[in-house]
């Protein structure tokens, strides 16, 4: 038999405060796993800068994936668009996409193991409890991510959500589109909080 031995990170609470310690935990592993993408969650644009800062010169891509304009407020895109043009003007790759794990139906109707209606809450709300609420945000990222073509369901990548706002949770993932959900594999938990 043979393993694997790699670091997983824990954090004593889940939040923002852990962004940069997250940031420089992706880095490492994409770095230690030949991986060339990190996808992020980011609304302000704020996560997004302190990703964009730990990757620079490592000759990874970031992606950087952001609510649809409208979430909190009709015609509103949260995301600075001052950030946005600089982020754009550096190389990194911006998606706004709609919440996958809110439109779940065909994966789910198509799987012999669920079958019939939908059940895209209860798999959102499982990975919030069971074991995070970023990795919930990494996982959806992902699912948008390969949605618009910005990653491939044949690499993997380091995804990386949060609690609300920054990040805290950080992950390997092998994608897949959201209408199959369940090719998705989260491979490698790099970092999390143990409270949540």
């Amino acid at each position: 038999m043979s393993f694997i031995a790699r670091n997983t990170y824990y954090f004593d609470a889940p939040g923002p405060a852990n962004t940069s310690d997250c940031a420089r935990f992706a880095v490492e592993r994409a770095q230690e796993l030949g991986l060339t993408k990190v996808v992020v969650a980011s609304t302000s644009g704020e996560t997004a800068l302190e990703f964009y800062s730990a990757m620079k010169g490592t000759g990874l891509s970031l992606i950087v994936v952001t609510h649809v304009v409208g979430f909190s407020q009709p015609g509103i895109w949260e995301f600075s668009r001052e950030t946005a043009a600089g982020l754009r003007a550096g190389g990194v790759r911006i998606i706004t996409g709609t919440h996958a794990l809110s439109g779940l139906e065909r994966a789910l109707s198509r799987s012999p193991k669920v079958g019939g209606g939908s059940r895209t809450e209860a798999i959102a709300e499982a990975l919030r409890r069971v074991i995070a609420v970023g990795l919930k945000v990494a996982v959806e990222c992902v699912l948008i991510a390969t949605d618009q073509g910005a990653v491939d369901t044949n690499e993997e990548v380091v995804a990386c959500g949060g609690t609300y706002s920054g990040a805290d949770t950080v992950c390997v993932i092998r994608p897949s589109h959201t209408a199959s959900f369940f090719d998705l594999q989260v491979r490698e938990i790099v970092a999390m909080p143990r409270v949540r």
